[in-house]
């Protein structure tokens, strides 16, 4: 029973140290919009295209934090 419990607690901590992974993309999210928001505010006709790129690098970065998730996800429920 102990052996039991014990597997379950090192599953979350590593569980846990995978989410790890995530905290990269969101502070690199943050200097993205930070960085879209200068260029708007200083060349306010190249909104949109901006705007695109912003997008298309946030999802780019969002895609490191969601394979995080899903190897948090199968170190709790398939290990």
């Amino acid at each position: 029973m102990i052996e039991g419990s014990i597997q379950s607690g090192l599953q979350a901590v590593g569980a846990g140290l995978a989410m790890i992974g995530a905290l990269g993309p969101g502070i690199g999210i943050g200097l993205l919009v930070q960085g879209a928001l200068q260029g708007i505010s200083r060349n306010p006709d190249a909104a949109g295209q901006i705007q695109a790129n912003m997008i298309l690098g946030i999802v780019f970065a969002e895609a490191v934090a969601i394979y995080a998730l899903v190897v948090a996800l199968i170190i709790l429920f398939v290990l």
